[in-house]
Parts: structure tokens; sequence; C-alpha cells
């Protein structure tokens, strides 16, 4: 597995492999030896285990670090413990823990190793100080070591609107019936299970609003997700289901897989999982798809919120969100964000009402709840 993913990056032009390493002890020591920008590394070695491995190499010589995963339920979480230490993305490995089918992952690895360059360090060490131990891992692979041999363009713009709130948010607010019906709607990806961790633990029990999340992963990971953020917080935290009525209170998270959309019965709305409509932007489910499915319904207050992930998922569903009904935007400012992508995306449809630090999005969807 260490050979097939150093020929990966045979001929890659940004990306040079500076080294293997056996197992979690020989990658400490190689990272020492070595320097590299970026480490790939798998959530199961010998002797010392990613996760372990990872929260020493984030102590002593913090770098971004991509996980290889198994899809099993121990392997999910194990990868979600390893991001919130630190990790800034993963891949599943097909059919396995020794997999024989690495290659149909490559265009995924050298996409997200070649992204990894943009991301700050400082902060990745600072979101994984404190976070909560709750999981342990087994023993198992392979560690790869990878060095950007060329400069690229820095897309983490700094946002002109930094940390804004945009005038009409309180006539927005005043314009909602106190007996509307409300849903938040929050999308994200690489680094979104630490940012859900900061929001959804802060979400009092009593809010008046069901909760729908789009986080960008694999079928397996979503329900693993949902257990470890519902043992954390106040609110109670699931994987949609089909069918399911929305309860305030609850935050439903769309399953690998599946876009999560919304039906009308009666009074009530019922979550629909569509594994059949093709992935958009290369994701199912889609921040897009979501935030346009909410859009139909134009008497429902809407709050969407936009956080730190690659790519622009999000902003043409914000788009459709605005021109129907009243929405309040947010989005997680730069100063925060693992990747500032997706909340960049929004901020420039010049549609997003806060921008603010992860810390303190909690706090701005409750100004906008009765």
């Amino acid at each position: 597995m260490r050979k097939l993913i150093r020929d990966f990056f045979d001929g890659n032009k940004t990306i040079e492999v500076v080294g293997t390493a056996r197992n979690g002890k020989d990658a400490l020591k190689k990272i020492e030896e070595l320097n590299p920008d970026i480490v790939t590394m798998d959530v199961e070695m010998p002797e010392l285990n990613g996760l372990d491995a990872l929260k020493e190499i984030m102590e002593v010589k913090p770098l971004p670090i991509i996980m290889l995963s198994s899809s099993t339920k121990q392997g999910a979480e194990s990868t979600l413990a390893a991001m919130e230490n630190g990790a800034v993305d993963f891949v599943t490995k097909p059919g396995g823990t020794i997999s024989l089918e690495l290659h149909k992952v490559k265009e995924e690895l050298v996409h997200k190793v070649e992204q990894a360059v943009h991301v700050s360090v400082a902060k990745l060490k600072k979101q994984s100080a404190s976070v909560e131990k709750r999981f342990t891992t087994p023993d198992v692979k392979t560690t790869n070591l990878v060095r950007e041999t060329s400069s690229s363009a820095d897309f983490l713009i700094q946002s002109k609107r930094k940390r804004e709130l945009v005038s009409h948010t309180s006539k927005v607010k005043n314009d909602w019936s106190p007996t509307s019906k409300k849903i938040v709607c929050i999308g994200t990806s690489t680094g979104g299970p630490r940012a859900l961790q900061e929001v959804v633990t802060q979400l009092p029990a009593t809010i008046q609003a069901p909760i729908l999340i789009v986080q960008h992963m694999p079928a397996g990971f979503t329900k693993s997700l949902a257990e470890r953020l519902n043992n954390l917080s106040k609110i109670q935290v699931k994987e949609a289901e089909q069918g399911e009525i929305l309860q305030n209170g609850t935050a439903y998270i769309a399953p690998g897989g599946y876009h999560l959309k919304l039906k009308k019965v009666g009074t009530a709305f019922e979550i629909e999982l569509d594994s059949q409509e093709p992935p958009r932007s290369g994701h199912r489910p889609a921040v897009d798809v979501l935030f346009e499915a909410v859009s139909q319904f134009e008497h429902v207050d809407k709050i969407a919120v936009i956080m730190t992930g690659m790519g622009q998922d999000g902003s043409k569903g914000l788009v459709a969100l605005k021109q129907t009904g009243n929405t309040i935007a947010i989005a997680e400012s730069q100063e925060t964000c693992i990747v500032y992508g997706m909340p960049k995306a929004a901020v420039e449809t010049e549609l997003v009402d806060e921008i603010v630090e992860v810390d303190e999005i909690a706090q701005a969807i409750m100004k906008y709840l009765p």
C-alpha cells in the first residue's frame, strides 16, 4: 500500500514523496528527519496506531495530516477522533483494511494532498488542543510523507467584509411571523466535524427549530458523526432517516450517499433522502441540494450557515434561499476556517448577513429564533 500511494504522485508537478514509514513510530522519526509539508497516514498501523501518532505529531511538530481509513464502524469512529485531534481530512480505503483497490481513490487522495498545503497548521493545532477524546483506535498499516515542490497561489483570500453585520438583518427578523416555522440549515466540508462540534454543542435543548446538516462524508461515517455529536450535545443529533417528521430541538445529519430534501405533509415537514440524483460538485449529500429543497417553502423562515470546506458548495443554494421568503445567511470567518473555500464563495454572492468566528455561530443562530 505504501508503494501504491507513492506511485500515485509519480510525475506530479507540485508534490514529491520524500519518504515512507512502516508504522507510527517510524513515522515520527522520518518526519523529524525529512521535514515534510504533508503526511498521509493510515488510521491502523502496528506499534503506534494512527490516532496516537497523530496526537504526538500535532504536539511536537504539527503539520497537515490526511488519514486513510476503513469504512467499518470502528474505523469511522477512529477517523472522527483523528479529525478532531488535528487531521485535516481523510480518504476511505475501498475494500477494507488491506485494500487491493486503492487505485479507485487515487484522484481523491491526490486532490486532498494538493489542497492540504493551503491549510493553516496553527488553526489545526489550536482546534485540536481542547478536543474531547472519547474513542480508541485499532492497530495497523501505511504512512507516506510528501513535500510540496512548487509554490501555488494562496486561494485563502481575506474577505473585505470581515465580521460584518448587514443592516437588513434586523428588518428581516422583524418581518418574521412569531408563529411561522423556523428551520436551520448548516453546510460544511473539510474541517467540518470539529466545527460542527463547536456549534451544535452550544445550541440549547429548547431551540425552537429543527437543524438540517450536510457534512461531506461517505456512507458509514455520518452515523458515527451523529452519535458522537449526540453524546456531547444538549439537543438530539441523529443521522436523518427517510420519512421522519422534523422536530424542534433535533439535528438531522444527511447520510453519506444521500441528498437531504424535504416535503410538506399537512403542517409538518418530512425528510426525503435521495440516492438517485447525481452528486453535485462531486458531493452527495450536497449543501446546494439541501438549500434548494428548503427554498421551495416560502412561508418558512430559514437560517442558512456555511462553514469551513473546500470548493463552492452552498453558494448556489444560498441564492435560491434568498430569492424565496426570509433567509438569514451566516458564514464562518476566515480566521477560524480550516479551509476558507465554501464560506468565501458564499460571501462573494453578497448575500451573507453575518460573518462570525466558529465559536460565535451558535449565538448568531439563536439571535434569529424566538
